[in-house]
This record gives structure tokens, sequence and C-alpha cells, in this order.
């Protein structure tokens, strides 16, 4: 089941308001993020991580997390804005600000990549059931401190 939920800031920002909102980035991941799931995502025990990390992180457990969700979470975590060339000023008392242009095309990659990662998983033998997320700090017309990715398995609680 794929569902999209974003605040009315995302919404107002993606034009959902006005229109169909844009799935998908129009050019596409950026060759950063391309490159980030290039190799896709592996089983690590029983969490789910990028290929690249599974084999990093071999012969490791989940170190001191008690979960795995928390554990998938703190590996499978990305600032976007560490991936999509966009400009980020930091103000005199250290906090970052991203232009709205460039906060839409750091939401469109975000969902493009959500997207994509998903599909990765459903792709796997046997499919896996992946739940993204990208988040903003704080989003406004004029500033947002951070967009970020995450992933995780997707788990029924017993």
């Amino acid at each position: 089941m794929l569902t999209v939920q974003m605040n009315d800031a995302a919404a107002a920002l993606l034009s959902v308001w006005t229109g169909p909102a844009p799935a998908q980035a129009s050019q596409g991941l950026t060759a950063a993020l391309r490159d980030l799931t290039a190799n896709g995502i592996a089983r690590h025990g029983a969490a789910v991580v990028l290929a690249d990390a599974a084999r990093r992180l071999r012969g490791t457990g989940s170190g001191g997390f008690i979960d795995l969700t928390a554990w998938e979470c703190s590996v499978n975590s990305f600032h976007l804005e560490d991936f999509v060339p966009v400009a980020v000023e930091i103000l005199d008392d250290g906090e970052p600000v991203i232009a709205e242009a460039d906060q839409r095309l750091l939401l469109a990659q975000g969902l493009t990549l959500a997207l994509h990662i998903c599909h990765l998983g459903r792709s796997a033998e046997p499919p896996l059931q992946i739940r993204c997320i990208v988040s903003a700090g704080i989003t406004t017309s004029t500033a947002s401190d951070c967009l970020t990715l995450l992933f995780l398995q997707f788990r029924r609680v017993r």
C-alpha cells in the first residue's frame, strides 16, 4: 500500500492544492542520489539497509539500540541537501536557511527517492515492505533547516 501524507506547508510548496502533485522530480534523481542507491537494498540480519551499508556493516549487530526500527532509522537516514545541489545559507545565529525553490526541489527529490527505495523493496525476493519518511525541519515559505529521508522495514506490532 502506498500512502503519501504531507503537512500543509509541504502541500502548498508542491502546489498540491492547485493541481496534481508532482509524484516525482521531473528530472529524476540527482547523480548523487542515484549513486547512493545504485547497489540497491539488502538485509542486515532482520533489518533492511542500503546494500553498500550492509557490506560496510558486515559482522556487526545493531549496536546499543534496543530495537531494529531505531537502528534502521539511524543507519538509513540522509540529509537530502548533502545529495542535491541546493544553496544552504547559514544565518548569524547558526540557523541554516534554504530558499523556497530549493525546498521544492528537495521535497521532489525526497519523494522520488522514497518511491525508488519502495520499488527496490517490492522488487526484492521475497518482497520487502518499506516505510520511507521525508521530513523537514523548520519549514516556512522562507526557511528550512534541513530535509531528511529515512527508511525502514515495515513491522507489525505484536
